[in-house]
């Protein structure tokens, strides 16, 4: 039996409508949620071994706009790619297919805003580079340097011998390995900050429930490996569009000091620090989230986000679940 979200009255609030988009082969499920006539569109692109759940707590804190969520190709509902592989290039391929035919489909005279989380910035900031056509982007827990290099270098590399163990191991085995729910928890522990013993219940449910919904364990490792190949400052310097980077001061997998030196490398960036969580800004501080995104996108409407901004948001106490 699942544990009820803390923020289940606000997502009652804002329903969400599944449909299916068939994008470089991969039958790519796709979340909408809010209101369809919002002059501005959100499309999120969540982290490794999410799926579209993951981000729902802040989407639902921003009621008025236009929300797209899909599950990434492998992970969650959404199946494999079949044009390219489950890396950087394929999955940039994957968005810049879905972003176009969605900028299509909902008209060009609307805002079109992209959102990464985790991996997903990796992503997304690889596809700015590129050109993705958007008007403006938002990296919630980026990953601003190698994972290797992070505070908890050292469990990255206890990950990756994971990892290559699962891939030795006969494919079922394997795939049992992957999911092992022990090791889902230890993770699930670890990333977690807060205090607040029901929202880590919470939490763990989430992991529990989603970190092992993957379609296979190809998918899986070589996701893996994009993960810990690339990072968002290697983009950071092509990335044009006004870019709000919403980090966490205790993040393990990046420091704090490289989101200040990624933020400073992208032409017109904001950089907002929340105080007290870790990698998990999306289960924890999702009200301040959604904050910075509408301050933000009201910035962009006067004009003023050219102005880099480091600010902190410690409104909330650790571990208290906001939900208004």
């Amino acid at each position: 039996m699942s544990i009820p979200s803390p923020y289940a009255a606000r997502s009652a609030l804002m329903p969400a409508t599944e449909r299916v988009l068939t994008v470089r082969g991969s039958e790519t499920h796709l979340w909408e949620y809010g209101d369809p006539d919002s002059d501005t569109v959100l499309l999120i692109v969540h982290g490794y071994r999410g799926e579209h759940h993951g981000l729902e707590p802040v989407v639902v804190q921003l009621e008025g706009l236009r929300i797209l969520s899909p599950d990434l190709p492998g992970f969650g509902v959404s199946t494999p790619l079949l044009e390219g592989e489950h890396d950087i290039a394929g999955y940039v391929a994957w968005l810049h297919e879905l972003t176009g035919r969605m900028r299509d489909e909902v008209g060009r005279d609307r805002r079109f805003v992209i959102v990464g989380h985790s991996f997903g910035s990796i992503v997304v900031s690889a596809a700015l580079a590129e050109g993705l056509d958007v008007d403006a982007a938002v990296l919630i827990n980026p990953i601003a340097a190698p994972a290797l290099k992070g505070p908890r270098g050292v469990m990255t590399h206890g990950a990756i011998v994971y990892y290559q163990i699962a891939a030795a191991l006969p494919e079922r085995a394997g795939f049992a390995l992957l999911a092992n729910p022990l090791i889902v928890r230890v993770m699930s522990e670890t990333m977690a900050k807060t205090k607040d013993r029901a929202l880590r219940r919470w939490i763990h449910d989430q992991h529990d429930r989603y970190f092992s919904a993957f379609a296979n364990r190809t998918v899986v490792l070589d996701a893996f490996r994009a993960s810990v190949s690339h990072d968002v400052s290697e983009y950071a310097d092509r990335i044009t569009v006004p870019t709000l980077m919403i980090a966490a001061d205790r993040d393990d997998i990046t420091p704090i000091e490289a989101e200040h030196a990624v933020a400073a490398t992208i032409p017109d960036a904001e950089l907002v620090v929340l105080h007290g969580v870790g990698h998990l800004i999306h289960y924890e501080r999702p009200v301040e989230a959604a904050r910075a995104i509408r301050s933000f996108l009201a910035r962009l409407d006067d004009g003023t986000v050219a102005e880099r901004i480091d600010s902190t948001d410690s409104t909330a106490d650790d571990g208290a679940i906001a939900t208004s």
